[in-house]
């Protein structure tokens, strides 16, 4: 059973979210307060697959909570979801950059919250399975030092993605970054699907269709991306180059407040704290270059 840690200070919101989520397949664990959150996180770090954070509450607010879970490597991955009802640009960018996984603006629908949540517990789902695959693999795959990959799917990508981040001493980290950095250059770079487009695509829940169209017209088939690895000073580098013609990749380095509320446009600045050392572009944007540790050999 998949298992959400609700925490509001105020009672009405946690009967509100309660029967929200009557009819999805959660256990919600509702508490009142920010002490309370983290102490159950403390006794069972793997025990929940998402938090809902509220922001202001009193004593410990969401801002500390958030900070917290992100600095304990323990629950680190974990997926947060903040919500507010002050929806400040500066306050949004503020749990942007500590790592919240989403905001949702106080009153929000009942669908939104649903799908909000399903998103995130994909996400967690999907990169469980993959870690679980590749431990086994991990010993062998540290022994490569220079290779290259091309490849074409997103499926491809994710998988990619995986197998690498198990070179680095903090695979589960780097996996989520090397998958935006591969998806994004399957998806923009590839086949040329722009921010605006993509927003219109994933509200009207088309956005895979319309990627498995463009990957079997002539003009896109044969477009690669292309990934190429080396070990350098302790380091993992991975070199990202697509087909595509670049993009104004300075605007997406940062946290950006007023993209706060679209469903995609933070994968990269989150990934550049999250996940790598450094997170280099060059030229029109459609060649990156990300480094993350590897761990000491003994």
């Amino acid at each position: 059973m998949t298992r959400v840690l609700v925490v509001d200070d105020e009672q009405d919101n946690l009967e509100l979210i309660s029967w929200y989520l009557k009819t999805e397949p959660y256990e919600l664990t509702l508490v009142d307060c920010g002490e309370e959150a983290l102490r159950r996180l403390d006794e069972s770090p793997q025990g929940y697959d998402c938090v809902l954070l509220d922001r202001m509450m009193p004593g410990m607010d969401g801002i500390e909570v958030l900070r917290r879970i992100k600095a304990d490597a323990r629950t680190r991955l974990l997926p947060v979801i903040m919500q507010t009802g002050a929806a400040e640009p500066e306050q949004i960018a503020e749990g942007l950059r500590l790592g919240a996984y989403y905001y949702l603006a106080k009153p929000y629908r009942r669908e939104i919250l649903a799908s909000i949540l399903a998103a995130a517990l994909t996400d967690v789902a999907q990169r469980r399975e993959i870690s679980d695959r590749l431990t086994d693999h991990h010993i062998a795959l540290c022994l490569i030092t220079r290779a290259s990959f091309e490849l074409t799917t997103l499926a491809e990508a994710r998988a990619l993605a995986a197998m690498l981040a198990c070179h680095c001493s903090d695979p589960g980290a780097v996996s989520i970054g090397l998958g935006e950095m591969l998806i994004n250059a399957v998806e923009h770079g590839n086949l040329a699907i722009g921010f605006s487009e993509k927003s219109r695509l994933l509200a009207a829940g088309s956005w895979t269709h319309e990627i498995e169209r463009r990957l079997a017209l002539p003009e896109y088939a044969s477009r690669k991306v292309r990934v190429d690895i080396a070990h350098r000073d302790g380091l993992l580098e991975v070199t990202i180059t697509d087909c595509g013609s670049g993009f104004d990749w300075q605007d997406y380095l940062e946290i950006s407040a007023e993209r706060a509320f679209e469903s995609h446009g933070r994968g990269i600045a989150i990934s550049r704290v999250l996940s790598f050392a450094s997170l280099k572009y060059s030229g029109c944007g459609n060649c990156v270059t990300v480094t993350a540790p590897l761990p000491q050999r003994t």
